[in-house]
């Protein structure tokens, strides 16, 4: 695991400037935190190349930049190849001789074998930039899924890349501004989709997609789909479950190979238990698990995780908090997180990595079950939905929307008002808006409330359209695999994996998701939806693989994510920094929202009268963002200088 940076010229012949080695190491200094172990670099005519390095295969010769037998050819990756043996081995067959025994370096190889579709023959989480000096080619790739960012943008006729956005902040060429197309899109996902980023001019290089430089032309390709066309063989439920659980089998083998410590990420839910399980049975060594509680009962589930290790008879570690003690860290969420996501799980998981960094350097997670095998609540909702909207006009307005609206209102996690509010809302809708109104935090038409009449004029209002471009790409018939496939490249790639990419290499741990190997992905889309969801059995043919390897609790638990008392926060904890950073004077300041439409969530808030918490969530997110990005960019190099 590592970060990488650099740039290359768009006439590849103009020299590098000078000093341009110390100013590729200053962006390399902004990222120490993803790669504490070692510093490499290479600058040359047209093209610099910077990394840093977090150790874990290959301790003593898997330096980078790796090079290609004549050194034509320099790499260097963040992220990890898992069948990088198997394609070692094939390589040397062909003739291809290793300087060290690296995953990086099968892959200036594997492009002198392959050119550009090198990429499908790789199965890992992975941005890395290829440098080919004989056809003065960058080449640049991301991972099928996103577990891995790269973020790009062309300034003074250079084009630019990072592993984070605060690494391209370090180039004199690049000054921060806000983006306002994408301020629509992280207000209206609680993130910020690719291929948008955050900052006007800088591009995330979209999940399963490559760039290539050459001749001063940019080209951006796709290079794998998830499909949900189905076989015309359909398994026996009792075939599904078997091969479903060897992928998985081979997924967790591979990515239990490390030089490192390494343990297992256990929350007790079916997806992190089922990871743990098949490394319990691919290991020799006692399985490590980690876990973090809260004191607070209506977001802890440690009790689950406790009894998962027990059962399975893990080495299992955990830490308790308090809400409050967690909510001491919001104010510094700023100083880390370049982008803004408003996924409040984002402390939790910070604070789990930070924990699991004291043992180990790696760690295997659960991440992409519920995107894969229907878990999210939302997929019955649409259903639900489809029934309520047949029900009488009269009806839903008259009676049911106004009973819903007098429920009292509840601070607890996912409450029973809260999400029964949600789901009115968006039921009416079409099926894209509605689930992205259920997930997000300001529609449309909130959208025209909150944002002043100058970012509207100059930003687009309908937020959804990309969303239905790529429901309209899918070639899933079910509706609700077409919102699976939405959220695999949405909400997996640009919130899920973000969060957890920024939250673990903040602390220099490398986190694994063995869901999102191909194989296990490709399998499951091939399988008929109601193998995933069935009635309002979530997960179905998941749980029925792992069901001898579990304790008999976990299949029959429900969906519960990684909560914390957001809304209680806002009232007692959190206060006194929303009201700075939300102030009328504050937010007049800064010309993008409405004041008093801001003031009005809360007081409303405040008085309980509404449970205002995921959209002033979302605001003191970016609010936090603003102040250490726009406002006072020179406390970036501050926060990199406190973590060394």
């Amino acid at each position: 695991m590592c970060g990488i940076t650099g740039w290359a010229n768009l006439d590849s012949r103009t020299p590098s400037p000078e000093g341009a080695r110390h100013l590729l190491h200053s962006m390399c200094e902004r990222m120490v935190h993803r790669g504490p172990d070692a510093e490499g670099l290479l600058v040359t005519t047209g093209v610099a190349l910077g990394m840093r390095r977090l150790a874990i295969i290959d301790l003593l010769t898997g330096e980078q930049p790796t090079y290609s037998e004549d050194k034509s050819v320099a790499v260097i990756l963040n992220g990890e190849i898992y069948n990088y043996r198997e394609l070692r081995d094939d390589l040397e067959k062909r003739g291809h001789a290793f300087r060290s025994a690296s995953d990086t370096e099968v892959l200036p190889h594997l492009y002198e074998e392959y050119g550009k579709d090198m990429v499908k023959h790789l199965n890992g989480m992975f941005a890395f930039a290829l440098w080919d000096a004989k056809r003065r080619r960058l080449f640049l790739a991301r991972d099928r899924f996103g577990e891995k960012p790269l973020y790009w943008g062309i300034f003074d006729n250079t084009l630019l890349f990072a592993s984070e956005p605060k690494v391209l902040l370090a180039h004199p060429a690049v000054r921060p501004s806000l983006n306002l197309q994408a301020l629509r899109q992280y207000l209206s996902f609680d993130y910020v989709p690719a291929p948008l980023s955050i900052y006007e001019g800088v591009n995330k290089l979209t999940a399963a997609h490559t760039l290539t430089l050459e001749d001063g032309q940019v080209t951006l390709e796709r290079y794998w789909n998830l499909s949900y066309k189905k076989p015309k063989h359909v398994p026996t439920e009792r075939e599904a479950a078997e091969h479903l659980r060897s992928l998985l089998a081979d997924s967790v083998r591979m990515r239990l190979v490390s030089d490192v410590p390494l343990g297992v990420l256990l929350s007790g839910g079916i997806d992190s238990s089922t990871v743990s399980a098949l490394a319990v049975l691919a290991s020799s060594e006692t399985v490590k698990t980690f876990s973090i509680s809260f004191a607070e009962a209506s977001f802890d589930e440690s009790s689950y995780a406790r009894a998962v290790a027990k059962y399975l008879g893990t080495d299992h570690h955990e830490e308790r908090f308090s809400a409050d003690l967690a909510a001491n860290l919001v104010g510094e969420i700023g100083a880390w997180m370049d982008e803004p996501c408003s996924d409040p799980s984002l402390v939790p998981t910070y604070l789990l990595s930070r924990f699991t960094r004291k043992h180990v350097t790696v760690a295997l997670g659960g991440d992409g079950g519920d995107e894969l095998f229907a878990g999210y609540p939302m997929y019955l909702g649409h259903r639900l939905a489809e029934i309520y909207t047949r029900m009488p006009r009269v009806l839903r307005r008259g009676l049911v929307e106004p009973l819903v609206g007098m429920l009292p209102v509840k601070t607890k996690n996912l409450s029973f008002d809260y999400r029964a509010r949600r789901f009115v809302a968006g039921a009416n809708h079409d099926a894209v808006t509605r689930h992205h109104m259920w997930f997000g935090s300001f529609t449309a038409a909130e959208q025209e409330l909150l944002l002043t009449q100058s970012v509207r004029q100059q930003s687009a209002a309908d937020i959804y359209r990309e969303a239905r471009r790529l429901a309209e790409e899918c070639d899933a018939v079910d509706m609700i695999e077409c919102m699976q496939s939405l959220d695999t490249q949405l909400y997996l790639a640009e919130d899920i994996l973000t969060k957890v990419d920024r939250a673990s290499m903040a602390v220099s741990l490398e986190v694994r998701a063995p869901f999102l190997d191909p194989r296990v992905a490709e399998y499951a889309a091939s399988l008929p939806r109601n193998y995933k969801l069935r009635g309002r059995k979530s997960k179905y043919i998941l749980k029925r693989a792992v069901e001898d390897l579990l304790p008999p609790f976990v299949a029959r638990r429900g969906k519960k994510g990684f909560g914390i008392p957001v809304a209680e926060w806002l009232k007692k904890k959190l206060r006194p920094l929303a009201r700075d950073l939300l102030s009328p004077e504050r937010v007049a300041r800064a010309g993008v929202f409405n004041p008093t439409y801001v003031s009005r969530l809360l007081d409303e808030h405040d008085r309980g009268i509404a449970n205002h918490r995921k959209p002033l969530w979302t605001l003191l997110m970016f609010e936090l963002w603003h102040e250490s990005f726009i406002e006072t960019p020179r406390r970036i190099e501050t926060s990199v200088a406190s973590r060394q």
